[in-house]
């Protein structure tokens, strides 16, 4: 309860309270539906609270809330709506991406794409985007008011400080860890992460200072378990099985393993009572987790490479640099076992009742793509076990949870902030569906995902 509490304050001191009504000229021409009364008829609906799909509905947006949602045959359409006939199509919440940053890399790369990236996560139908980790968090904090005021396209942002490093490479210090959280803080951030080689005493600093200005703290752990991280009073954890090192045998207190330990997982159990405990934990204090597969699977042996319209989207520099790195990474990679137990932790987590949702993670040598690679994730989810309706929920309401935001978004429900996805074709017959987004509704703005995807063309990467 005390955690709830927690949320419910921060998330109102992050969201905006007027949706924007005007926009820059630049903005208005991806705009296919201003705010006003709409129907959407006729379409199947995953509502992302894990119910399985429905065909034939039709949901009624009244201003930037949800109004209606139903069958088509009892849905009375009010007299004045504009009437969007979507016969053969899929609607989802609109996604909501966890550790999706607005910065992207490649082997030779690392630059902020304030254009390209916000852009890209809307036209991808991610509504909005946690920033998990920011190496311009001004930058950001300015992007977050350019969208709110309506001139860039973009998704409800919130702000991830910069890393906060141990090991004397950031931080000096569980004083000096109080001090740079508190400055973030104060600065306009909504959360702070940790990463692999903090103590635990800096990260009961950080944790401290940031919950006593309203912000939270998320980890990529390694040196602090995911369990010492959950009792130091942590809000979330990041990534998979390969950052927890609650199962490395004889592990230093604050140290990251050296040596091939990850490989010693390879034939983890996930029923085992030491996997089993780490989830109980977690669960019975509120700790959700973010899984990110898309920005995994390029490391690991004989995956595919990134798809054509991700291979467009990025300049043609970026292109060969990624391409170059693929090629090492797809023989000498990550083996396919330490792979295939990330995705089964993720899976048992789930299925022991943890709350999991997903981010892209834009790193690595560029082959997850904003947006592009959330709608990967859904995919990879499926490929894990995850039946549609779990993913759907994984990468909208789940990360909604998280964020404390899922009495306002994450669902199709009425009363609910019109967040919505429409894709072309059938999701529930059809997983590549999920790549084909045409109409992104944000607080009920129906913005055209292809007018967007062609603004980026050629420019992931530079922009």
């Amino acid at each position: 309860m005390k955690r709830l509490l927690f949320l419910a304050i921060a998330a109102l001191v992050t969201l905006p309270s007027v949706a924007q009504d005007s926009f820059s000229e630049s903005v208005d021409r991806l705009i296919d539906y201003h705010r006003g009364l709409v129907a959407l008829e006729n379409v199947t609906v995953f509502d992302g609270t894990g119910s399985e799909a429905k065909s034939d509905q039709t949901i009624i947006i009244n201003g930037g809330t949800i109004q209606t949602v139903g069958a088509s045959s009892e849905v009375n359409v009010p007299e004045g709506a504009t009437r969007v006939d979507l016969k053969g199509h899929t609607v989802t919440p609109g996604l909501v991406g966890l550790h999706n940053h607005t910065f992207y890399t490649t082997s030779q790369r690392n630059i902020q794409l304030n254009y390209s990236a916000p852009m890209l996560y809307l036209a991808s139908g991610v509504t909005t985007i946690r920033t998990t980790g920011s190496v311009a968090p001004y930058d950001e904090i300015e992007l977050r008011a350019a969208i709110q005021d309506g001139e860039q396209a973009g998704p409800h942002m919130f702000i991830t400080g910069p890393y906060l490093r141990g090991n004397e490479a950031w931080l000096r210090g569980p004083e000096d860890a109080a001090r740079v959280t508190s400055y973030w803080a104060e600065e306009g951030v909504d959360w702070m992460k940790v990463y692999t080689q903090v103590t635990r005493a800096e990260l009961a600093a950080v944790v401290e200072a940031a919950h006593e200005k309203g912000v939270q703290v998320t980890g990529h752990l390694c040196s602090i378990s995911h369990t010492e991280a959950v009792e130091l009073g942590i809000d979330s954890i990041e990534h998979n099985l390969m950052t927890n090192t609650d199962f490395v045998k004889d592990k230093e207190p604050d140290m990251c393993p050296t040596g091939p330990w990850r490989a010693e997982y390879e034939n983890l159990d996930m029923n085992s009572e030491e996997v089993q405990n780490t989830f109980r934990i977690m669960i019975e204090n509120g700790i959700g987790r973010t899984t990110t597969p898309a920005v995994y699977e390029m490391y690991v042996q004989g995956r595919p490479m990134a798809d054509e319209r991700s291979l467009a989207a990025m300049s043609p520099e970026t292109r060969e640099e990624y391409i170059a790195s693929y090629k090492r990474f797809s023989v000498g990679g990550t083996p396919v076992k330490q792979w295939e137990q990330s995705r089964a932790y993720d899976l048992a987590f789930h299925r022991a009742g943890g709350l999991l949702a997903a981010g892209v993670d834009p790193t690595g040598f560029g082959g997850a793509l904003p947006g592009y690679g959330d709608q990967r994730n859904y995919l990879l989810l499926l490929e894990g076990g995850f039946t549609p309706a779990e993913a759907v929920q994984i990468v909208s309401l789940n990360g909604a949870k998280i964020l404390g935001i899922d009495d306002v978004t994450g669902s199709i429900e009425e009363g609910k902030r019109a967040d919505l996805v429409v894709f072309e074709g059938d999701l529930s017959s059809d997983d590549d569906v999920i790549t084909r987004a045409r109409l992104v509704f944000k607080d009920g703005v129906g913005f055209n995902s292809g007018r967007m995807e062609e603004a980026i063309e050629g420019q992931i990467g530079v922009r």
